[in-house]
């Protein structure tokens, strides 16, 4: 990783008010870090670190939809059924864009191109917004309305299976918290943007803009898991 010697601008931690140069040349690491790069390495394994608690979450569906699945296929085949492939397939299509905006915000972080630094973070959040939009119009309306919930409160007169609560239980926990993870994400691209506002990121200073990526890119993957899992069993 490029670095920039600023031990003669200030102490660990600090920037020094007379520098009049962009923030992110003027950023030195937190007094408990060495250097830059020392703190550049251990935030990053820290986010590696969380992200594996966000695979455990997700693992944890996974394996309840394996065994559901298993115990009545039957329900789980009817209810993906009721799904309308296309838009699980524009979403998917989205997602698979935004984690090409995302690296490409990284990339120009780390070469100093301020404008498509900015540029990539509003498609990236923009991605993120189209895609709640067509899972709350165009899926979770629809079926809200029409009694597909999970649980006790599944209420469609169609069912033609007698366990296909189980199937919408899976459906909506699993994207429901799916679709929380995208709008923690749309926040975060909200704040990197403010602060790539006031140039706090550049060739020496990105772990904001490279952590909040593999956090996106973690999202952008449960999806592809569970597009498949959910919408084309049938």
């Amino acid at each position: 990783m490029a670095t920039i010697d600023l031990g003669k601008h200030g102490a660990h931690g600090q920037v020094p008010a007379n520098d009049d140069r962009p923030y992110h040349e003027r950023y030195h690491a937190a007094h408990h870090f060495v250097d830059r790069e020392h703190e550049f390495d251990a935030v990053k394994m820290g986010v590696w670190l969380f992200l594996a608690t966000e695979v455990l979450l997700f693992s944890g569906m996974f394996v309840a939809y394996a065994i559901f699945r298993m115990m009545h296929p039957e329900a789980f085949i009817n209810g993906s059924g009721y799904l309308d492939v296309s838009w699980g397939l524009l979403n998917t299509v989205v997602l698979l864009l935004s984690s090409y905006t995302v690296a490409a915000a990284v990339r120009h972080a780390q070469t100093g191109n301020q404008k498509w630094l900015r540029i990539n973070i509003v498609l990236t959040f923009l991605a993120g917004l189209a895609f709640l939009l067509i899972k709350l119009i165009f899926e979770y309306y629809p079926k809200f309305v029409q009694g597909k919930l999970p649980g006790k409160f599944f209420s469609y007169p169609y069912a033609e299976n007698p366990y296909e609560p189980l199937f919408w239980g899976v459906y909506w926990g699993a994207t429901g918290i799916h679709a929380s993870h995208v709008i923690v994400g749309m926040g975060l691209f909200a704040w990197l943007y403010v602060r790539a506002r006031k140039l706090h990121f550049g060739p020496g200073h990105y772990n904001a803009v490279e952590g909040v990526g593999l956090y996106w890119h973690i999202v952008d993957i449960v999806w592809i898991f569970l597009f498949p899992l959910l919408y084309l069993i049938h």
